[in-house]
């Protein structure tokens, strides 16, 4: 077995696809990853922006993470809809286009576009956010790292997504029983102590409050918190990829990772307050993420606090992989509509859709390098996109319920109606409070992105109506194409070109391009190894042109030569046989001139339907 199929694996056939299904146990680190990370900087995020208010801020984290945990329980309850309606997959973007148009699709497929990218860029840089907390003279290498973790999750999941989720599995588990011991260990403490705990390593005291609590700087918090949902549709996205029976595997993958997520969201909210905890400057020195500080006071800075760091850090880098999980998917559905490159369809050695692979890697790269990889930086551009593809998907429910009808129709329909109401009310709550802080970004990204998608539509609506056949095939004007061969020097390669030309008409024209002032030799050639030979054979040999150049240019005489001949025979079609030497390295390639490639590019830019160029490779051994 090669090198590169060690790395990468071996190809897999098309009938190998039902194997690479999953069940629960790997689908809660294939698809889980996003919306159980998210509890170690959606918390955070809040606690950030509650720094001004001191000791005094970190009494409001509890209520705030309790109504993020009642608006996650109606996206839970919709979602199970969802999956039930939609066993194949159904996100976002396929419900809003099924049930509410084009035009809702597009506006959903922006926003998973943007809030895929943005999972990715915000994991990885959370993840090494925890690291930098154990160890801070790494904070220098940030992006460094960021970059680092980017490459080893594209190289784990182009192995395909049994392979994916069989690595992650340890990790994943890990951090899950990891933080339940210091949720369950803390509460017990904080039991004990009748709510005083005392730290076994003391957090670092917060700074005074600078600034008086508001319904603005709550709405902020809230809206910051709300990152910790980002995720939860990606089990509805990939339902395809489960094992029979895909809904109810699909269903028991999202309630466990709902169940898991709510215990995180109120366990972090409530000891975080017992202990006194709030965020520290990610910029500053000595950071150190509030999971840090939580783990430290509950546990100590033991190696159960190192153990748990590590695993915190590789889920949250690992977390991106819910978007290399569901991005190419929805990259697929879109591009199967006409909206994408089609080359998006395509899937490649390891079943994967390969290419939207690819765009992930590149766009998250481009957010890391710009944000220089700090997750503060990234936040407030997270969640918008999560939460106006809930809305649409749950709208979009409320519609598909109302046109199948049935038994149990109107309560479905409530249900998904009143996850539409909470999500679209928080959509404009975070839409709002993060507007000035990067949140405007996203909003310009929407319908740009659906600008280009329309474009592409209309681009592939255009081909194919031009393409498209109205009538049978026409057996009119079948004559023989005047054939055109370049001629630089009389080779065996010339040879080649000229006799396949032969061989497909009998109206060929040699041309050479005298730019070297070589005419005369080249006739001489001409007359030697043509004209003699066809002369004996009693056959009329092609004629040879010499086109002058003054001023030694090549390919444009040529080319506007070829174009005169189009317009002198309206009735003919032109093909021109191109010649060229293949080398067998990559490095002889500049060895060479490149006339061949750019007078096809010419041709192919400044050409018409009546030209045909053909490649006549000459390989060298």
């Amino acid at each position: 077995m090669s090198l590169f199929n060690i790395v990468i694996g071996k190809p897999l056939a098309t009938s190998e696809e039902r194997a690479e299904h999953i069940g629960p146990v790997s689908g809660i680190p294939v698809f889980g990853l996003d919306a159980l990370s998210s509890a170690a900087y959606g918390p955070e995020a809040a606690l950030t922006l509650l720094i001004p208010l001191g000791i005094a801020g970190i009494a409001h984290i509890v209520p705030i993470s309790f109504a993020i945990i009642l608006l996650l329980g109606i996206v839970f309850f919709s979602y199970l809809q969802t999956i039930d309606a939609y066993p194949h997959g159904g996100g976002s973007y396929t419900v809003a286009s099924e049930n509410l148009g084009a035009g809702a699709g597009l506006l959903a497929a922006a926003a998973l576009m943007i809030d895929y990218i943005l999972n990715a860029a915000v994991g990885i840089s959370a993840g090494v956010g925890a690291l930098v907390s154990a160890f801070p003279r790494l904070q220098p290498h940030t992006l460094a790292l960021c970059l680092l973790i980017l490459a080893i999750l594209t190289a784990i999941n182009v192995r395909g997504v049994k392979d994916t989720g069989s690595v992650f599995l340890f990790p994943t588990y890990l951090f899950l029983g990891s933080l339940l011991i210091v949720i369950a260990v803390g509460f017990m403490r904080v039991l004990a102590a009748h709510g005083h705990p005392v730290a076994v390593v003391e957090p670092p005291r917060l700074p005074p409050g600078t600034a008086m609590l508001s319904l603005w700087l709550l709405l902020k918090v809230f809206a910051s918190g709300c990152t910790a949902m980002t995720g939860v549709e990606a089990v509805s996205n990939g339902v395809g990829a489960f094992r029979e029976p895909t809904q109810r595997n699909a269903k028991r993958t999202l309630t466990i990772i709902i169940v898991l997520l709510t215990i995180f969201l109120a366990g972090i909210a409530v000891l975080c307050r017992a202990y006194g905890i709030g965020a520290t400057d990610p910029t500053g020195p000595g950071y150190q993420s509030v999971l840090s500080m939580l783990i430290s006071a509950v546990m100590g800075r033991g190696w159960f606090y190192y153990v748990s760091i590590g695993s915190i850090l590789a889920v949250l880098a690992l977390s991106a992989n819910t978007s290399y999980g569901d991005f190419p998917r929805l990259k697929r559905a879109i591009a199967e509509n006409d909206y994408l490159p089609h080359v998006f369809k395509i899937r490649g050695r390891r079943l994967l859709y390969s290419h939207g692979i690819f765009a992930l890697v590149g766009f998250t790269a481009f957010l890391l390098i710009i944000f220089g990889g700090v997750t503060d930086r990234l936040i407030p551009l997270f969640a918008i996109g999560a939460f106006l593809a809930f809305t649409l998907s749950q709208t979009g429910m409320v519609m598909h319920w109302r046109r199948e009808g049935g038994e149990g129709s109107t309560h479905r329909m409530i249900v998904n109606g009143v996850g539409a109401a909470a999500t679209g009310i928080t959509l404009i709550v975070v839409l709002v409070a993060k507007f000035t802080e990067g949140a405007w970004i996203t909003a310009i990204l929407v319908p740009l992105l659906i600008l280009l998608m329309a474009s592409v539509k209309k681009h592939y609506d255009r081909v194919a109506d031009e393409v498209a056949v109205t009538q049978p095939m026409s057996v009119e004007n079948l004559a023989d194409p005047m054939i055109i061969v370049p001629v630089d020097q009389w080779t065996r390669i010339t040879e080649k070109g000229l006799r396949f030309a032969l061989k497909l008409s009998g109206h060929v024209q040699a041309v050479h391009v005298d730019a070297e002032g070589d005419s005369d030799a080249v006739q001489q050639n001409w007359n030697e190894n043509v004209l003699v030979p066809f002369a004996a054979a009693g056959k009329t040999a092609p004629d040879l042109l010499m086109l002058p150049s003054p001023y030694r240019f090549v390919l444009m005489p040529l080319v506007e030569h070829i174009l005169e001949l189009v317009r002198l025979h309206p009735d003919r079609q032109i093909a021109v046989l191109v010649p060229e030497l293949v080398v067998k390295r990559w490095w002889q390639t500049p060895l060479h001139n490149q006339r061949a490639q750019m007078l096809k590019l010419l041709l192919l830019l400044r050409g018409n339907p009546r030209i045909i160029v053909i490649n006549i490779p000459w390989y060298i051994q």
